[in-house]
């Protein structure tokens, strides 16, 4: 009944579709009780029972498998001896079904002897979880992502939730479990591409300070490929992190074309001022040219044309987005930030000078 319950509220859910409950729960049955009393004094075995009907409905490939080998090609060939369907029309033709035992002068016995008969219903298939008995709830998607209707089945499973017996849970399954896993993976490899960059700039640039000016275009990056996604309509997705993640190196490796020369130009004994503007005149046409370059490369990806297309446009899309909003800020905010930060140093540097003299 929660099952049921259930799957008539997730049926609600927009983009939600072919909701059913997987397992028939009403299958009409025959259940036969052995009289185990009687099937002893005859000198049967409960076994004999089930065995004999068990040839009757399935055949004896599934008691005693049997294989004959053709000699003249060496195919091995299963044997099953079964009653002919034609014969079992009627409920009245299975309580005759033979039933005989394995020991010496036992007479054959008909089956409507030793068994009690009643009619019931009960589950068509048993699926277990974890060793313990499960009910599906099956679910598609359409026309919606897989994160909104996720969302939106999780919070119908919490309400329900309450309604459960003792030592009954619900756990979502599918697809669903694969997307967070995927997602959380992505996420952490986003981060660790950010933190490795960083880090190896810092190695290359012998310096802390420098190599945080050259990730401050990694915020724009980001920005932009949200934004993107959001005008054009598209869905967080693998390929739309993997792109993000390919935007990182081309963004910082812009970012420090632009933080490199401007550190030769202060060598050169320019302000950081100077130095920044100058920088970003200098670099403007190779950072330009780079992002263009990779832009114009993602373009037929991220429109999706051809079949199957569209599963890979998100990750131009991405790429695109993130470029576009890096380069406007590798071009104007990282020499803001450099000359802000290297215009403090000078300031902090000159004063402690002065206190020295003084």
């Amino acid at each position: 009944k929660i099952a049921e319950k259930l799957a008539n509220e997730l049926r609600h859910i927009p983009g939600a579709a072919d909701v059913h409950v997987q397992q028939a729960l009403d299958q009409p049955t025959l259940h036969m009780e052995i009289d185990r009393t009687r099937v002893q004094a005859l000198g049967l075995q409960a076994k004999d029972v089930a065995q004999n009907l068990l040839v009757s409905l399935s055949s004896s490939f599934q008691t005693a498998p049997t294989f004959w080998l053709d000699p003249k090609n060496g195919v091995s060939y299963s044997v099953a001896v079964q009653t002919p369907q034609y014969r079992l029309d009627t409920y009245q033709s299975l309580q005759n079904t033979p039933v005989t035992g394995s020991g010496p002068n036992l007479r054959p016995q008909i089956l409507a002897n030793l068994v009690t008969t009643s009619t019931t219903a009960r589950p068509a298939v048993i699926s277990h979880y974890n060793a313990q008995p499960m009910i599906n709830v099956y679910s598609s998607v359409d026309g919606r992502d897989l994160g909104g209707v996720a969302d939106e089945v999780a919070l119908q499973v919490k309400n329900i939730e309450k309604e459960l017996p003792k030592g009954s849970h619900i756990i979502t399954r599918g697809q669903v479990q694969t997307m967070k896993t995927s997602f959380t993976g992505l996420a952490f490899g986003l981060l660790g591409a950010i933190v490795l960059a960083y880090l190896l700039i810092v190695v290359n640039f012998q310096s802390w300070l420098d190599p945080f000016i050259i990730i401050t275009a990694l915020p724009g990056a980001l920005a932009g490929i949200c934004w993107m996604l959001l005008i054009t309509h598209t869905t967080l997705s693998v390929p739309s992190l993997t792109g993000a993640i390919m935007c990182m190196g081309v963004a910082t490796a812009n970012s420090i074309l632009m933080v490199s020369f401007a550190r030769e130009q202060m060598d050169e004994g320019k302000s950081p001022l100077d130095a920044a503007v100058e920088a970003g005149f200098v670099r403007m046409r190779p950072v330009i040219m780079t992002a263009l370059a990779m832009i114009i490369g993602m373009v037929p990806m991220a429109i999706g044309l051809g079949e199957g297309g569209e599963q890979n446009a998100p990750l131009g899309r991405a790429v695109i987005g993130g470029l576009l909003f890096a380069t406007f800020a590798t071009l104007f905010f990282v020499p803001c930030v450099f000359s802000m930060i290297h215009g403090w140093l000078e300031k902090r540097k000159s004063h402690g000078r002065r206190e020295a003299i003084a």
